[in-house]
């Protein structure tokens, strides 16, 4: 070695073992673990008003809740109609006369109830205390003991003669009960529930090519029932290391649909209860997600269902005449990526015994309502339109012709995810924002519909409660506001949300910044991202909330950070078809500029030392990030990760991967680029998870071996798709504290340390 690489060799030890010291003395300390790992009981019940549930009295005009404040309870009544809001009595004077009542001492702000009935026109309240019913008169305040609360007798199940729906679906029994379905030597056979006579309907059915799923009409005159030939029904293996009872280890199995497999088809077919005809509907097999559910006319002479093509690029609205068989597609919706059907996926709205459609569509590049002539497929308008998502029909109100929905996007100078409540004619017409506060909106509705109680927040903006008429958003009246103050004098910071261009330099990528209690700005901290780039969904919180996992994991000394980039749900098109035969970008392009930029804004964030972690797709997402990013992140933690899309589940790999596969499955796999592997990797995995079979890990494991590379892996014996608990969350944190802060974690195995430090579950 050259005398210039020794000395270099040597001061670089020197800075490491002067470093090293400064880092354990401000970072992953004892009391560092204890604050994390007691953060969610320390900040227990310091926030208050964060919730209104609201009870409507018969008139829908006025209601009452309670509030939970600082030191103890109220009740209040607000008025929709007068816009007032007041407490629902005098506390001071009911506290009184039911302490001279009871012989027990009560104070006003720690009454002995929760809830409270109005009666006697609203001059009167009873309430519960200790199974004992009170009335109180709210002019004298005279409270009477009426009773005891009386327990409830179990309903009788057998007190209804005729078979639950329920029962009926389990029978197969025709809705007038005269008939049952049943299936016999792979047919289809009827049999009467009065004598038992057996009429056989089908006849076509064999071994391979059997009739099940029978469905009624309304009349009971008709059955849709399938000719059903069995796709691979292949199984994944499992293995229960450590059965409770004890014993030999026990093998499970169960059935599980991979990418590629064959799909069980289904061949639809009418059958006529009193001529006992068959007719075959006129649609080729339905060979992806099961008999579809059907929606007969109020007359029973058609019906109509929704058929979504394997590779999820082409989705149906198909009438069926059940006196022809004959069909017509009244919508016909096709993309050159994929339609999405996850959670946020085309639902259709039938208008008028489906004489009219409400069909939600990304036709434009933005996710909108149309309305279609249900009876032609005739396009009649786009009801909604403009660069925002629409995330959910709330109601329709036929005869006035309205929609209520909810959509994302629309508020100018917002985060773009945020859920505002919006009216709206169904011709597109006089679209009015019902909740236009600055926030993530929840809604509760009086029981006519008209009002509504709107409540807001943001990840740094605790609740808002506010009662709005639900015809145009008004404000009526302010009903409370969070109060926080207790839990902000912890020390406790809120997050913050940050935003920065993506990879194309236009598009905003949103993300929150969780920080230390203690955060000192002068000092240096490692970052951890916590991901999930699944695209069916947006996953960084957008409401508020007194305790996040994240930040217990911050209070070891970490800047943890969430991020939504391209790929994911709830943007534009474009935006989410990234992921399109592409789940291995996972939107790393995106994070790592948003990364630098926080830096570039927070000096403190040292993005030199990055680590990530996720769970399922999150956990196949963290371990990609080493194996594709390995020069920006450094440490993984993957709990239960879909290493290879060929071996999770078909439903949601190919609806994002595509359907035939092609070579990029192979391409984009974690365990095709095994060998690429830097940094440090944690592997979590449950023996039992049926959700991502463990063989993915496995597999990757097996590969890592083969390429000679280094790892960490923690099996978890009869546990199934989850994180671990206390004691898997617990081997993330020192995981991290060990390879980004350069600090060796307690000694767990110290009953004194264990004892002193407890441990809680972060969710």
């Amino acid at each position: 070695m050259r005398t210039s690489q020794f000395v270099h060799r040597i001061n670089s030890i020197l800075v490491l073992l002067i470093l090293t010291p400064v880092i354990s003395q401000a970072q992953g300390t004892l009391a560092d673990y204890e604050r994390a790992n007691n953060l969610r009981s320390r900040l227990k019940g310091l926030v208050f008003k964060k919730e209104i549930e609201a009870h409507w009295f018969d008139n829908s005009t006025r209601f009452w809740y309670r509030n939970d404040i600082h030191d103890g309870k109220e009740f209040i009544v607000a008025d929709a109609k007068e816009g007032t809001r007041k407490t629902a009595f005098d506390h001071e004077k009911l506290a009184q006369m039911l302490s001279a009542a009871t012989a027990k001492q009560y104070s006003a702000k720690n009454l002995p109830f929760d809830s409270i009935k109005f009666v006697d026109d609203a001059n009167a309240i009873q309430f519960e205390i200790e199974k004992d019913q009170w009335k109180c008169d709210l002019m004298t305040f005279g409270c009477t003991r009426i009773g005891r609360v009386e327990e409830s007798e179990p309903p009788d199940k057998n007190g209804d003669k005729r078979p639950r729906k329920e029962e009926r679906d389990k029978r197969n029994l025709s809705p007038d009960n005269k008939w049952e379905a049943l299936f016999k030597e792979h047919n289809l056979y009827i049999r009467s529930t009065q004598d038992a006579r057996e009429f056989r309907l089908s006849h076509d059915g064999e071994e391979g090519n059997y009739y099940s799923s029978a469905s009624w009409s309304a009349d009971s005159e008709k059955i849709v029932a399938y000719r059903t030939e069995p796709g691979d029904n292949k199984e994944v293996y499992l293995i229960e290391s450590s059965p409770k009872e004890g014993g030999r280890a026990k093998l499970q199995t169960h059935q599980y649909e991979l990418p590629g497999d064959k799909f069980t088809s289904y061949e639809m077919s009418l059958f006529y209860v009193k001529t006992k005809e068959q007719i075959k509907v006129d649609i080729e097999p339905i060979d992806f997600g099961g008999p579809p559910r059907l929606r007969w006319t109020k007359d029973c002479q058609s019906f109509t269902f929704q058929r979504m093509d394997r590779g999820h690029q082409r989705t149906r609205i198909v009438r069926v005449d059940a006196n022809t068989g004959k069909t017509q597609t009244i919508i016909d919706e096709r993309s050159d990526t994929f339609i999405n059907t996850w959670w946020n996926g085309v639902r259709a709205y039938y208008v008028d015994d489906g004489n009219e459609i409400i069909w939600p569509s990304e036709r434009d590049g933005w996710k909108h309502l149309y309305l279609y002539d249900g009876k032609t497929g005739e396009l009649k308008n786009q009801i909604t339109k403009g660069p925002w998502v629409v995330r959910g029909l709330v109601h329709v109100d036929e005869e006035a012709r309205t929609i209520e929905f909810k959509a994302s996007g629309r508020e100018k100078d917002r985060d773009p995810y945020l859920i505002h409540y919006y009216r709206i004619n169904f011709d597109g017409t006089e679209l009015v924002c019902l909740t236009p506060g600055s926030g993530n909106h929840t809604v509760q509705y009086s029981p006519d519909r008209q009002y509504l109680i709107d409540t807001y927040s943001r990840i740094d903006l605790p609740p808002v409660h506010e009662l709005r008429r639900a015809s145009n958003g008004q404000l009526i009246c302010e009903l409370e506001k969070a109060e926080a103050s207790a839990l902000l004098e912890t020390g406790w910071k809120m997050p913050e949300p940050f935003t920065a261009k993506g990879r194309d330099g236009k598009t905003d990528i949103w993300g929150v910044i969780f920080r230390p209690m203690n955060v000192d700005e002068t000092k240096k901290y490692p970052v951890i991202e916590k991901i999930y780039a699944g695209p069916h969904g947006s996953f960084v919180p957008k409401t508020w909330r007194d305790y996040y996992s994240a930040q217990s994991l911050a209070e070891l000394g970490f800047i943890v950070v969430q991020i939504d980039g391209m790929g994911t749900n709830n943007r534009s098109k474009a935006f989410h078809d990234v992921c399109w035969k592409n789940l291995g970008d996972s939107g790393f392009p995106d994070r790592i500029l948003w990364l630098k930029a926080a830096a570039k804004r927070y000096p403190y964030m040292d993005i030199t030392r990055v680590g990530i972690f996720g769970h399922s797709a999150g956990g196949q997402s963290a371990t990609r990030a080493l194996l594709a990013h390995p020069d920006f992140y450094k440490v993984a933690v993957s709990s239960c990760g879909c290493h290879d899309n060929r071996m999770d589940k078909a439903s949601w790999n190919e609806q994002w991967m595509g359907y035939p596969m092609g070579p990029h499955y192979a391409e984009q796999s974690n365990i095709t680029n095994a060998h690429k592997l830097r940094g440090k990797l944690l592997l979590i995995v449950g023996e039992l998870d049926k959700n991502v079979p463990p063989e993915s890990t496995y597999r990757l494991v097996d590969a890592l071996i083969k390429a000679e590379k280094d790892f960490d892996l923690l099996v978890l014996p009869g546990q199934g798709h989850n994180e671990g608990g206390k004691y898997g969350i617990r081997r993330r944190r020192d995981f991290f504290v060990r390879h980004l802060l350069g600090v060796e974690p307690p000694d767990w195995n110290s009953g004194e340390i264990a004892a002193k430090i407890g441990l809680e579950t972060e969710e």
